[in-house]
């Protein structure tokens, strides 16, 4: 079976065994909920010009899409125009100083990876979040040592949804980039596993704006929760090796 079959858009597909060794996440949106810290830097932006901060539930269907997407939902500035990188640059700074003061794991994840190692199939990260900020965070939250590689938007010279991140995630998980799965909760999570030949699985308990259609998103399949993946995957007497 190629990452292919069984693809369908347009329909909830019902979960079927994907044949695969390993499970590569999302970071923002799929493995942690970031979005209360993410608003706060934008919002402590707003505040530093007399803006009143916006609630969390106004800014975290934008959370996915990092600075960009805050800065467009608090601001109103896009990165085509010519004030976006410094405010992209204060943003950054302000998440830096507090990138885990509210964040934690989606329910279910902490027994999801659990799950995963128990039945021996590693996991890892592929992010567009840089390195600077997404190895502070996971050590806050102690998965760094435990996940199987970690690839960040500047590990490789083009992020997602190019594939060259997730080809590199395989790469370092030493299987062939069709045993692996990819979930992510944004289109671009779909586009770039797609062209790297893996599955892919869309978080939709992640930040996923009112305005998308993800069952429209060429993923093999969709989740609901995390502990949703578990009946995609062959966890049942694998082992490693």
């Amino acid at each position: 079976m190629t990452a292919d079959a069984g693809m369908i858009t347009g329909r909830r597909q019902a979960p079927s065994r994907l044949p695969v060794r390993g499970v590569l996440f999302d970071l923002d949106g799929t493995l942690v909920d970031s979005a209360p810290d993410l608003g706060a830097a934008v919002n402590r932006m707003r505040i530093g010009r007399g803006l009143a901060p916006l609630p969390d539930a106004e800014l975290r269907p934008h959370a996915s899409a990092g600075a960009r997407g805050l800065i467009g939902a608090g601001l109103g500035i896009t990165p085509a125009e010519p004030e976006y990188l410094p405010l992209r640059d204060e943003f950054l700074g302000y998440y830096f100083e507090a990138l885990c003061v509210r964040t934690v794991l989606f329910p279910g994840v902490a027994a999801l990876l659990d799950a995963l190692e128990t039945a021996g199939l590693p996991w890892g990260i592929v992010t567009n979040k840089a390195t600077r900020l997404t190895l502070p965070l996971l050590d806050a939250l102690q998965l760094r040592w435990r996940t199987g590689c970690i690839v960040c938007g500047d590990t490789t010279p083009r992020a997602k949804p190019h594939p060259e991140p997730l080809l590199a995630a395989a790469g370092m998980l030493a299987l062939p980039a069709m045993e692996c799965v990819y979930v992510g909760d944004a289109e671009r999570d779909v586009e770039a596993g797609n062209a790297a030949g893996m599955s892919t699985l869309v978080a939709r308990y992640g930040y996923i704006r009112q305005d998308e259609t993800p069952d429209l998103w060429p993923a093999h399949g969709q989740l609901d929760s995390a502990m949703d993946l578990l009946s995609w995957l062959p966890v049942g007497g694998h082992r490693a090796g």
